[in-house]
């Protein structure tokens, strides 16, 4: 444990100090394909009955019109982000009908690429820049990308802990400034240590050989329906699919939120001679992407975290973390666990939790460009051979197994694990949580990604059985258990809510469509 670490921790022992850890928030994005009972993709409208994607606060949709997200509050407790969670499978679930949830991260069997939907949004001009920013998507990357889902896990430390942190560090910024510079610090060191979460919680070590069609890979055959690698934990966040475009040479700048503001800055400004070869619209006129950048919007970056603030209406990401600072931290490389009926449960939201305190409490030097390889590589090494026996990553230039490393790591964060245990003060659940992890360092078949793998080769499933079968026993248990009467309505109440919203928006339009992204890209100029 650095000196750092021991004084902030320290710092945390007093009773009106810990009281504060108790009120780290913890929100849910949760993303899951529909699919029809034989597990093809759905190609049908996102459902009426479950409101309003554009402005349902709960029930949305990401890339693909059957690309479902599920959206909780920021609560206090995980265990209540969970249940919060659960209610919106439950009604969810009720609405399909002979559809269901796919409950894996990797897709379905899709069909050809044209006949994927892309989300829409209505005809209001910010629904329609919505479904544009998806068709540039598809020509940047593919429809079948569009189809991948996974978890984001929202957090954010108590805001009395930051003054705390800074009294002890004689630092004179802002209090903005230093909360931000603290998020960040925590991102780097995110960046460092993040390959452990691939190892603990990838479950994506296989796919449906027709995700592939017609591309390059080094997959291999497990049977005639499933490429798989045999040491993978998270194909999901491997390269697959991203070769050879532009973001391959994107690498946004963690050392201060300035510096990471203006790399995303110069990327939705900067012209990608490809994208400016495809253009912005088609020989009809219609729109085909946003604009030709390196990237259309700062979103399209797809990183494993990413600092963020609450956004105002009609604000941009960069804009609102420019004015007012970063507010928590979004941890989007979790892929969903196909053995639990939400994809993640408690238990790993625990560790979560300790996981991200010992980033943002433990010294965070600024990164150079050698160790920004170092760190990319090791993750890249982790998601395509992380259960590999004796794997090394680079630790500061020298060699170091992964086992050997995580169990350090973990015995690190123990103490973090602690201090969040004492703030609640009720029993041991965070430490518990973390030898949750330890054991998987200790046997690599207690990992999900092995597990997915073992039921494939004993139970000769391939993947696309393998995940159906998953999906039909989590479906199950959501329709098994449905709503009260009282929560049932307040559903029903909210999507007709949002329907009438988005009917509002659309009757109170003024402009042309043309003129609104014209303002929307105006507003981020380079810096």
């Amino acid at each position: 444990m650095s000196d750092l670490l021991s004084r902030r921790l320290a710092l945390l022992e007093g009773a009106q100090a810990r009281e504060l850890l108790r009120h780290c928030r913890h929100g849910l994005e949760k993303e899951s394909l529909r699919v029809d009972a034989q597990g093809h993709l759905a190609l049908t409208a996102h459902p009426p009955a479950l409101g309003s994607t554009l402005t349902h606060a709960q029930i949305t949709t990401d890339y693909s019109e059957a690309l479902l997200e599920f959206i909780t509050d920021a609560h206090e407790d995980p265990q209540q982000t969970l249940d919060e969670l659960d209610a919106i499978h439950r009604f969810a679930c009720a609405q399909l009908g002979e559809e269901q949830l796919w409950m894996h991260s990797m897709p379905c069997t899709l069909p050809e690429e044209a006949e994927i939907p892309i989300a829409e949004y209505g005809t209001s001009h910010s629904g329609r820049l919505k479904h544009v920013y998806r068709q540039g998507l598809a020509v940047r990357y593919g429809k079948a990308m569009q189809c991948i889902a996974g978890i984001h896990y929202n957090f954010s430390l108590p805001e009395g802990l930051w003054p705390l942190l800074q009294a002890d560090s004689a630092d004179t910024r802002p209090a903005a400034d230093w909360q931000s510079a603290g998020y960040i610090a925590l991102t780097r060191n995110f960046r460092r240590y993040s390959w452990l979460l691939m190892y603990l919680f990838g479950a994506s070590p296989a796919l449906d050989a027709g995700f592939l069609k017609d591309r390059e890979h080094d997959l291999e055959r497990l049977d005639a329906d499933t490429f798989y690698l045999p040491w993978a934990t998270s194909l999901r966040m491997s390269d697959l699919g991203y070769q050879n475009n532009a973001q391959a040479s994107l690498k946004p700048c963690y050392n201060s939120l300035d510096s990471y503001l203006a790399s995303l800055r110069r990327a939705v400004s900067t012209p990608y001679p490809p994208y400016q070869a495809l253009g912005t619209h088609d020989a009809e006129g219609q729109w085909r992407q946003l604009n030709t950048n390196v990237l259309q919007i700062e979103n399209e970056y797809y990183s494993s975290i990413r600092p963020k603030r609450v956004t105002r209406p009609g604000e941009r990401p960069i804009q609102a973390l420019a004015a007012r600072g970063v507010q928590y931290v979004e941890v989007r490389c979790l892929d969903i666990d196909p053995f639990l009926p939400l994809g993640i449960d408690v238990v790993a939201a625990r560790f979560l939790d300790a996981f991200l305190l010992f980033c943002a409490l433990e010294d965070s030097p600024a990164l150079d460009g050698a160790e920004c390889s170092e760190c990319t590589t090791n993750f890249a090494l982790t998601v395509k051979a992380g259960r590999k026996p004796g794997l090394q990553l680079s630790r500061a230039g020298q060699p170091v197994t992964l086992t050997d490393w995580g169990l350090e790591l973990l015995a690190r964060i123990e103490a973090c694990a602690t201090a969040l245990d004492a703030a609640h003060g009720t029993s041991d659940l965070h430490r518990q949580a973390l030898a949750s992890q330890r054991a998987k360092l200790e046997d690599v078949r207690l990992t999900p990604s092995a597990r997915v793998l073992q039921s494939l080769r004993e139970e000769q499933l391939s993947f696309h059985a393998f995940a159906l079968r998953q999906s039909e026993r989590h479906a199950e248990w959501f329709r098994s258990r449905p709503l009260g009467a009282a929560e049932q309505a307040a559903f029903e109440q909210a999507a007709r809510d949002s329907l009438a919203a988005q009917a509002a928006l659309e009757a109170a339009q003024e402009g042309s469509f043309d003129e609104y992204v014209a303002r929307y890209m105006a507003a981020i100029t380079p810096a």
